[in-house]
Order: C-alpha cells, then structure tokens, then sequence
C-alpha cells in the first residue's frame, strides 16, 4: 500500500538527515505527532504537506509516496562544468570506482 511505503520512506529520509520527528516537524510546519502519524500509516498527508516533505528532502513526490523508488537531485543554478563533475562523480559510484 502507498501509505505504508511513504512512512517507511519519510522515516528513512528524516533519519538519513539525523533528524528527530520533531526537528523534522518544526522545520516543515507539522508537529511530532502528525511526523509520528505519517510515518506509521495512522494518518496521511495532504498534497500540499507531500510537496513541502519532498522539497525539503530533494526528492520527487513519487519517490517520497513509493510510487518510483528513483531519488533525483536538483541541479538547477550549476554551470556546465560543476553539472558534468556531479554526472563524472555518480557514474563512478554506479561503477563502484
């Protein structure tokens, strides 16, 4: 189910940043409780609450709903050259180099 895979993914975005729920909370504007609800499929998100959480994390709502389980990074402002290092960098993790 949707639900169940965004709260796993939340959690696993929230604590991947060292965050506790409610630091998490007061810097998107939810309190601990509802971080708490959305991470344990008790409660669900609006659409607005899912585009602030997948800003905030750099991720695409789909990945944060568990719909495409592919993360993205936002490149925009890099010059060609700091874009082709970013691409230079990732391909070599994917390699394992």
């Amino acid at each position: 189910m949707l639900y169940t895979a965004f709260g796993e993914n939340l959690r696993s975005l929230r604590v991947a940043r060292g965050l506790t729920q409610k630091e998490l909370g007061d810097r998107v504007g939810l309190s601990k409780a509802v971080v708490s609800k959305y991470e344990n499929a008790l409660g669900y998100p609006t659409l607005d609450t899912v585009i602030t959480l997948a800003a905030f994390f750099g991720v695409t709502t789909d990945y944060l709903l568990g719909v495409k389980n592919q993360k993205t990074a936002d490149v925009s402002g890099l010059t060609d050259g700091q874009l082709n290092a970013v691409l230079t960098v990732i391909d070599a993790f994917k390699h394992g180099e």
